[in-house]
């Protein structure tokens, strides 16, 4: 396909619509349509980004044909799996569409020396550069919403969709778009962890494109080096040695109790934490043994934090939109660069029934 009109009439071809329907679709006439795929009339710039939008690729492949690799992968992939790429496609395809606007992604990543040590400890070290990043700008990854800060820190996409049971959420890398994808779930402590296991396979540039967890705590995944990378940093960036160390010192002792509600202010697994105080050598393999079994819900209950955990609960079940590209979105339009149709794609609104509710508000401010 090296043409714009034979890339659109492939595009027409996928979307089973007839010519006129798919005209009426982008806002043309089925005769401005032909014009346009047949004749010398072309299709002109807002066109093209219409036919982006209801067809979710990006503007560039329409105009060059060259795709990411993650528009690749979400072909080449099946099941669930493919149902998020192709979520994570639509968004990295936004992501492109607002480069060529200047509105590149602010990705900070942080540089670490290879080193020697396992890959775990590769992960720690990791962990750790990360961590002082987090700490210069006054961040701490057991304060406040963790996805917020991920976004302010490294300048990394974070968005919680439904993507079934039995995926737990990807990590995206395509030249302009640094991207986490996560499933939605009513455990928040496991969708913790995936969002730092996932940045930790982005910190660490594994795969370069699309790196897929079906699930992260998988033991098949302890064969897969970057798997024990990327878990060894989730766990000392949720749960920092420092932190753990003041925290049991404060206390003077590690009972059930306190294991129960250390884990609630982490807001991570008693499981991932016993792990934790085993790696750190801070408990021993009976007592890891024995705290482990413990559910995140009974150490809520046993903390006096019930309802703490419904709420936190209900918030893993909600779907989110990657803020970055929502603040640069809006932006764009705001700046006059693009046309609201991007905005009210992207947040799932009609674009005309977004256009009145934003003149109402104007109406009523300026009254």
């Amino acid at each position: 396909m090296s043409s714009i009109p034979e890339r659109v009439l492939s595009l027409i071809e996928k979307s089973g619509m007839s010519h006129a329907d798919f005209a009426q679709h982008i806002g043309l006439t089925e005769a401005q349509l032909t014009d346009s795929l047949d004749g010398p009339r072309g299709f002109s710039t807002v066109e093209v980004a219409r036919i982006a939008q209801a067809c979710q690729v990006s503007v560039k492949w329409l105009i060059t044909g060259t795709e990411p690799p993650l528009a690749v992968a979400g072909r080449t992939t099946t099941g669930q799996a493919a149902a998020a790429v192709a979520v994570a496609r639509q968004y990295a395809a936004r992501r492109t569409d607002l480069v060529g606007l200047g509105y590149p992604q602010p990705w900070r990543p942080v540089s670490v020396s290879p080193g020697g040590g396992s890959y775990s400890d590769q992960g720690e070290r990791l962990a750790r550069k990360a961590l002082s990043a987090v700490a210069r700008t006054g961040h701490a990854t057991h304060e406040g919403d963790l996805a917020e800060l991920i976004e302010d820190v490294f300048g990394v996409d974070v968005a919680v969709d439904e993507l079934g049971d039995g995926f737990d959420g990807l990590a995206a890398a395509t030249h302009g778009a640094k991207l986490i994808l996560l499933a939605t779930t009513s455990n928040p402590a496991r969708q913790r962890f995936t969002v730092a296991h996932e940045l930790g396979h982005l910190l660490a540039e594994d795969d370069q494109e699309v790196h897929l967890d079906r699930d992260v705590f998988d033991p098949a995944q302890k064969k897969d080096p970057s798997e024990q990378r990327a878990n060894a940093f989730a766990s000392a960036f949720l749960m920092p040695e420092a932190l753990l160390r003041e925290a049991i010192a404060r206390s003077g002792s590690l009972t059930r109790a306190d294991h129960a509600a250390l884990a609630c202010d982490l807001m991570v697994t008693p499981e991932a934490l016993a792990y934790r105080l085993l790696r750190l050598r801070i408990i021993d393999a009976g007592t890891c043994d024995r705290y482990k079994r413990m559910s995140a819900g009974e150490a809520a209950d046993i903390s006096g934090r019930g309802e703490e955990f419904e709420r936190r609960s209900a918030a893993s079940r909600t779907r989110r939109l990657p803020g970055l590209l929502l603040r640069d979105t809006h932006a764009a339009y705001e700046a006059g660069r693009a046309t609201l149709r991007p905005y009210a794609g992207l947040i799932g609104v009609d674009v005309d029934e977004l256009s009145r509710e934003l003149e109402e508000q104007v109406g009523g401010g300026a009254s």
